[in-house]
């Protein structure tokens, strides 16, 4: 048994995307999605000066909503992200405690296709949903260029990448 996912919809998030990345995710695992109530964003996370939100207290509360060791938690926000390090994020995950979290607010950024913008945002959640739930499930970046796991600098980057594992990253998931 691989474990749970669970998506855990944080603030104002379109829940169509949701749904259908839960979906997804159960493919691409092999394993049971569930969808928590949306909840409300930590206000001690929020920088009042950066105007963002720290992601690792987000990670932090995020671990305390676990019901069992083997489930993996995904946060997806619609706000700014930081951590001391990096001023912009697109997301985070901690694998100690196989939580991470993705925010839209950096996904939508360097858009210019007009009429696109859902499709092309839902596509770059898709991938670095893979690529932080895999994580969690013990794979690390890879150096093919043609598989999901890839590391990225960006969005336009992470338009390039494949939504596929390549056959390595397949197999240390067990595949």
């Amino acid at each position: 048994m691989r474990g749970k996912i669970v998506v855990a919809p944080m603030g104002e998030i379109d829940f169509y995307q949701i749904n259908k990345l839960a979906s997804q995710l159960s493919a691409v695992f092999g394993s049971s999605v569930d969808i928590l109530q949306g909840m409300r964003l930590p206000e001690e996370a929020f920088s009042e000066k950066r105007g963002q939100y720290y992601s690792t207290v987000i990670l932090a509360k995020l671990e305390v909503l676990k019901s069992n060791d083997r489930e993996k938690i995904l946060g997806i926000l619609d706000e700014d992200l930081y951590t001391p390090s990096h001023s912009n994020i697109i997301g985070e995950a901690d694998r100690l405690g196989s939580v991470a979290l993705i925010s839209l607010y950096q996904l939508k950024q360097d858009f210019f296709a007009g009429g696109e913008e859902d499709r092309v945002v839902y596509h770059r959640l898709l991938k670095k949903s893979v690529q932080e739930v895999a994580y969690l499930f013990g794979l690390s970046y890879c150096y093919n260029p043609k598989c999901v796991m890839y590391k990225v600098s960006n969005v336009l980057e992470l338009d390039q990448l494949s939504d596929r594992f390549c056959d390595n990253c397949q197999r240390k998931l067990g595949w």
